[in-house]
């Protein structure tokens, strides 16, 4: 069976807010715009795509800033940093999301992932640092 992939995108506004999308799904948490790669596409392509079908807007992809093995599923998540460079206006446009919002990162919504947190302190954090990291199961911060 092949592994799984997913990419994810860290789109941020003019004032350093973090775009998350609201699913409608599961426990209806926040999450960055994201999900699974199709055939023959790469992580990149994946964030750009995905990003696409959530909120609308077209990005540029950018740096890399981790990649997130979750061996509960055998899957590899990808996250790039991403620019709306012409300040599009990001609104849900798939079933799956419920809504769409910048966020500051001290003011984040609920409910949401650890996995999520960390993914985008990682993104935030211009340190040199590990691109590599293992998660284990999801807390949840309620």
């Amino acid at each position: 069976m092949p592994k799984l992939i997913g990419a994810a995108a860290v789109i941020l506004d003019s004032e350093g807010r973090v775009l998350l999308v609201k699913h409608s799904y599961g426990k209806n948490n926040w999450d960055l715009p994201g999900g699974k790669a199709e055939e023959n596409e790469s992580a990149e392509e994946t964030a750009k795509r995905e990003v696409y079908e959530e909120v609308g807007i077209e990005v540029g992809i950018g740096q890399l800033t981790g990649i997130y093995y979750d061996p509960n599923f055998d899957m590899h998540h990808f996250v790039f940093k991403a620019n709306n460079d012409d300040n599009q206006i990001p609104q849900p446009s798939s079933h799956e999301i419920l809504e769409c919002r910048y966020w500051s990162k001290d003011e984040l919504p609920k409910p949401i992932s650890d996995f999520t947190c960390k993914r985008i302190e990682d993104a935030l954090n211009n340190e040199s640092q590990p691109l590599f990291h293992t998660v284990g199961p999801r807390k949840w911060i309620e």
